[in-house]
């Protein structure tokens, strides 16, 4: 059957991308712990949930959710209709971001850690209709033909701003929730929507108008959650008034538990479906053109998150945990920094949006850009970016200071890069946290935070994948101001070169 071998693929896909991470690993605990944890195969049955999790939801996303929101938006593109598109990015954008589950995971995290003081619910909603408005914003700015430069200028220096403000519980938290916002489900649906519109308009360039919505569906939910974290630890609202909806206190183990589990995941779908039913059948008046297996699709992404979450818990948060501790205990922290950066590097090469985006890229840009060369200076950044993270957690210092002085560097950087590389450089600082490397960098975070002593979970745990998401933008930005203005010097070169010898040849004349 077609929809197996499919599947087998999938799943297939799902094990190579966690393969990085099992070598890391593997490597760590034969070589330098030389020991087993002690739940280690409770852990390897989570990896393959993991895997069995995702490769059922990619397979949903492209029997459903891919096909009908491409569909959608070249419906809505050749329509032209300004305000139906505005409404469509707002609604792409809230439903894709409600069901991503690296935002699920941490979420839940930070309520676990504040002890309820932040709420999952209320935090994913607020991240979802920051993202929603965003994309709305990006689809104009895209019709419009407006910069992308002075749009993430601007809004960098008001990141910055508010972060100085800001508790520092919130602050990790806050650009956590910014990066892992653009995931499995939102970069191809956005990054689709924004380059079919560029594509479509005459006067638009795919590469410098078509990307930048990820990266401003990464920068508002920094802004939005800092703003919530100031109002819930500034005392002024009770912490009832700022929850949306009170989830059933945890029932004892068993059957009836995880079917609620599973209603969960229904409600977390449920958007995507309401969104693609509503612009389908009341906005375009148009049937489906494939009910039956569009449902089958939607079937599969929910029991695919429903067996992604239950492998997070079994496999990827332990991992991450139990090598935090274990490396910690080895009084060598070198090695904490060393394996902070062969996962970042080992799992961002193998991130497949990422790669998707990539080729995207190279497409777009006729050959200026290399989608190889994209992938490295991305893996690179990240490496870095975690292993900075890691030793501002090690060492206790404020994430203020490194946030607001890794954000101004980008804003420098955003001035002297070239044009055609900004939207690109900030769209993949929003891809390169995938649904394997989240959960685990998150645990790590949190892992050391547990086992440095001094530290706080909420204020020291969070914050790695904020600096996973800053630097491939400057390492991307830095290599093409390194090529431009190595090009603009060759060139400057051979013109004197050509010059001299016209006069030398008019002098011998």
């Amino acid at each position: 059957m077609p929809f197996l071998k499919d599947f087998y693929h999938a799943f297939l896909h799902a094990l190579r991308n966690l393969l990085p991470i099992v070598i890391v690993v593997g490597v760590f605990q034969a070589l330098i712990l030389q020991q087993m944890p002690d739940n280690l195969a409770t852990m390897a049955i989570g990896l393959l949930i993991v895997a069995f999790g995702v490769a059922l939801f990619l397979q949903g996303l492209e029997l459903s959710i891919f096909p009908v929101g491409k569909s959608l938006s070249n419906q809505f593109a050749r329509r032209g209709s300004l305000p139906i598109l505005l409404s469509f990015g707002f609604a792409i954008g809230f439903s894709a971001v409600v069901a991503e589950p690296a935002l699920i995971a941490v979420a839940e995290q930070a309520e676990q850690i504040s002890e309820g003081r932040i709420d999952a619910l209320t935090l994913r909603m607020l991240v979802a209709i920051s993202v929603g408005l965003v994309v709305a914003l990006g689809v104009l700015r895209t019709i419009m033909g407006w910069p992308i430069h002075w749009i993430m200028i601007i809004g960098y220096i008001t990141v910055v701003s508010v972060t100085y403000f800001a508790p520092e519980e919130i602050v990790g938290l806050a650009y956590d929730s910014g990066g892992v916002t653009t995931n499995i489900v939102t970069v191809p649906l956005i990054a689709a929507l924004g380059i079919g519109l560029a594509a479509s308009i005459r006067g638009r360039n795919p590469l410098m108008d078509g990307f930048g919505l990820v990266a401003m569906a990464v920068m508002v939910p920094m802004i939005s959650v800092q703003v919530y974290g100031i109002i819930v630890y500034s005392g002024g609202v009770a912490e009832t008034d700022l929850v949306l909806s009170a989830e059933p206190e945890a029932l004892p183990s068993g059957w009836f538990t995880a079917l609620l589990d599973l209603a969960y995941m229904v409600r977390d779908v449920l958007p995507i479906i309401l969104t693609v039913l509503f612009f389908q059948y009341l906005v375009l008046k148009r049937k489906l053109s494939n009910p039956r297996v569009i449902g089958l699709g939607f079937m599969l992404v929910i029991l695919g998150l429903y067996a992604f979450v239950v492998g997070l818990k079994l496999g990827l948060f332990p991992i991450g945990t139990s090598m935090a501790e274990q490396l910690i205990g080895l009084g060598a922290m070198h090695y904490v920094y060393i394996f902070a950066f062969a996962i970042g590097f080992a799992t961002t090469m193998a991130e497949p949006a990422l790669i998707a985006i990539g080729k995207q890229a190279e497409e777009a840009a006729h050959g200026q850009v290399k989608g190889n060369m994209i992938r490295m200076l991305v893996a690179f950044g990240v490496a870095i970016g975690i292993t900075i993270g890691v030793h501002r957690i090690v060492t206790g210092d404020s994430i203020h200071y490194y946030i607001m002085g890794g954000y101004t560097l980008v804003i420098v950087l955003t001035i002297l890069a070239p044009k055609y590389i900004i939207a690109l450089a900030y769209d993949l600082g929003g891809v390169t946290t995938s649904e394997v490397t989240v959960p685990l960098v998150t645990a790590l975070g949190i892992g050391l935070a547990t086992h440095i002593e001094g530290r706080n979970i909420l204020i020291d745990g969070f914050g790695l994948i904020a600096f996973a998401s800053i630097f491939p933008i400057v390492t991307v930005m830095s290599y093409a101001i390194i090529a431009d203005w190595t090009t603009r010097f060759r060139q400057h070169k051979q013109h004197k070169q050509t010059t001299e010898s016209t006069d030398s040849t008019e002098r011998a004349a």
